[in-house]
């Protein structure tokens, strides 16, 4: 069986979520089918990946090369394949670098053109833009707003239901993530930045990261405390200031 057969039949199969599915499929037509696509799935050459793997930036790299895995993992418990060309084979090194995001005094002060309201809204609310677009007046309630779906349906975990309180400025949003994304990219920022506008907003006011997880909806604390860790430069700032107090006052209270 040559691989895009085998594909067509992994698709109706693989037990993902929608979005992922999505995903997989992309990352299949656009980078590996011409690979591997019409190779016998026992002979696709590791080179051949290897190759394709090391022409791409390392995150599209590190998930095409997940996603042979996983093609040939289900493959051989169905016993299509009994080699796995994917094994042992290397993804250029992910550079980490720190996301971009706005303060909300930032995001409240700058023009968003048509999109001003659906905006503010993310920003002060923190939903996923799966589950704002599918948001309606019927969700917001008793100065809460009630998060149990999104665009794929049902949330699928727990964490996922939840309700945040309604802080305003709450307008319908369209259904294409593409305008809103341009109107965020002038701003060199993204849809998803707003979650860490309001991350770093629960930060400020000292609500507690436990909190805080259970409001943006994770389920790994981690994601939390990735977001509290973050530090501006004007903290620096303050922390330095901070300092120089308490040791000024030190200082004072033993000439004393």
């Amino acid at each position: 069986m040559i691989v895009n057969e085998w594909v067509e039949i992994l698709w109706s199969v693989l037990n993902v979520r929608p979005k992922t599915l999505q995903n997989y499929k992309h990352q299949y037509v656009k980078y590996l089918k011409p690979v591997m696509g019409s190779v016998e799935l026992n002979y696709v050459q590791p080179v051949d990946i290897q190759r394709c793997l090391l022409s791409l930036p390392p995150q599209t790299s590190r998930h095409c090369l997940m996603l042979v895995k996983t093609i040939y993992r289900e493959a051989a418990h169905y016993g299509h394949a009994s080699i796995n060309p994917a094994i042992g084979l290397k993804t250029p090194a992910i550079q980490v670098s720190d996301k971009k995001f706005l303060t909300w005094d930032e995001v409240n002060s700058k023009s968003w053109g048509r999109y001003e309201e659906q905006i503010r809204f993310l920003a002060l609310h923190g939903l996923r833009w799966s589950e704002a677009v599918v948001i309606s007046e019927s969700d917001i309630r008793d100065g809460f707003v009630y998060v149990s779906k999104s665009v794929y349906g049902p949330c699928k975990s727990k964490s996922s239901i939840r309700k945040v309180p309604y802080l305003g400025h709450f307008a319908p949003l369209p259904v294409s993530y593409k305008p809103m994304q341009k109107c965020a990219n002038m701003h060199g920022v993204t849809v998803h930045s707003f979650r860490r506008t309001y991350a770093y907003l629960l930060k400020t006011q000292g609500i507690h990261v436990t909190t805080a997880q259970r409001l943006l909806g994770h389920s790994d604390p981690m994601m939390t405390l990735k977001v509290y860790t973050s530090v501006l430069d004007s903290e620096i700032d303050d922390a330095s200031i901070l300092l120089t107090s308490a040791i000024s006052g030190v200082s004072d209270s033993r000439k004393l």
